[in-house]
Formats: structure tokens, C-alpha cells, sequence
């Protein structure tokens, strides 16, 4: 299995306090740009599309 590609927005700012996502063989992996030694969370991709949709439409303030 190949590494995965880890991937940030071109919005994160530069105190680098960020998440990185980067696709895994059926789940989408989350973890903090920070500290990526200490792991990721898995999530599927339907549960990234809608995390991703409550963020844009502000309901995760």
C-alpha cells in the first residue's frame, strides 16, 4: 500500500495550527498538521462530505 498524500487548505494560516486530510483506501483520514506523529482519525467519505458541509454553512461555530 502506497503512503498516503497528506493535504491542507491554501486557507490555513501560518501558525500552523491546521488539519490535513488525505484519502486512505476507503476512509477519510483527518489529523493535525501539528503533531502528525500522533495518528489520524478515519471517517468515511459520506461523513467527511457532510463535516465538510456543516463547516461551510457555519453550524460548527
Amino acid at each position: 500500500m502506497s503512503h498516503p498524500v497528506w493535504r491542507k487548505s491554501s486557507r490555513s494560516n501560518t501558525s500552523g495550527e491546521c488539519v490535513e486530510v488525505a484519502r486512505l483506501s476507503t476512509t477519510i483520514g483527518l489529523r493535525d498538521s501539528k503533531n502528525p506523529g500522533i495518528g489520524h482519525l478515519s471517517i468515511s467519505p459520506e461523513c467527511f462530505a457532510d463535516l465538510l458541509a456543516r463547516v461551510k454553512h457555519g453550524e460548527l461555530s
